[in-house]
Formats: C-alpha cells, structure tokens, sequence
C-alpha cells in the first residue's frame, strides 16, 4: 500500500490531512482513494476500484487502510477508537432480521417500482449487500407472501 499527503487543513487547533492511497493486489486489482483523516477518525472522500469494489469490501477499506494512514501523518487513533477496533464496525445499522426484514425489503423493493428505479439496487443501497445476498433477501419476502410471485405458474 502506498500513502502520500495530498494536502492539509489547520483550523481550531486541529488539523485535517487528505492523502491519496493506492493498494496493488497481486492479482493487478488496484484500488486508488483520497481519504481524510482527522481527530474524529479516516472519512474516505474518493474511491476508484478495478474491478469495481462489492459493497462489503467498500465498507472495510477504511479499515483496511485506517492504521497506515495515522501512521502516514504522525497521529495515532484516539483510545476509544482502539477499544473499538476489535469490535466489527460498520457504516450503517444493522439490517432486522426475519419477519420485520423481509417486510422492509418488500417495501423497499414496491417504492423503488413505483419510481421507476431498478429495485435490486434498492434493495443493495438500503441493506448495503451485495447483489447476491440482496436477490436472495428479496426471494425469501416473496416466499414469506410479502412480494407477488416472480413468474406465474402454468
């Protein structure tokens, strides 16, 4: 992983740096970010992944590359941050489970219909799954009768 200062920001008696990051995989994928970093933590501003990043592995790049950035600019994460770094974070809350779940999908799914938007991707946007695990969270509300059926049988 490469880190490099981009630029930064004194204000208040803090300071806010942008640095660009490039991760290379062995594979050639590459990833290249400007992220900030600040007294509150890593905020990643721009994010350009060949081949494109799923979800899942969007959410955890700032973990990912969280440590060499501190280490990059001199700072270390403030103690509550390295309590937390055993903890799994995430950037949204988590999805409900069961009946109250496969509901909301439903209804994710019917108002994305109803403006004229691709309710797969609906649904990826508000659970934060990928296309996968979303298909597969839109066919258990059908079955649990939430969604009419997908084809009708003969």
């Amino acid at each position: 992983m490469s880190v490099w200062p981009a630029w930064e920001v004194r204000e208040d008696g803090g300071a806010t740096a942008w640095f660009q990051v490039r991760l290379v995989f062995p594979d050639g994928a590459r990833v290249d970010a400007l992220a900030v970093v600040s007294e509150d933590g890593v905020c990643l501003e721009d994010v350009r992944a060949q081949p494109a990043l799923s979800l899942d592995d969007l959410g955890a790049l700032a973990d990912w590359i969280e440590q060499p950035l501190f280490e990059a600019c001199g700072r270390t994460p403030e103690a509550e941050a390295d309590a937390e770094a055993g903890a799994a974070r995430r950037a949204r809350p988590a999805w409900p489970r069961g009946i109250e779940g496969r509901w909301l999908i439903a209804q994710e799914y019917r108002a994305a219909q109803e403006d004229g938007v691709d309710p797969v991707l609906a649904v990826m946007c508000a659970t934060g799954h990928s296309r996968r695990k979303s298909l597969r969270l839109i066919s258990q509300a059908r079955d649990a009768g939430f969604l009419t059926p997908r084809h009708a049988r003969r």
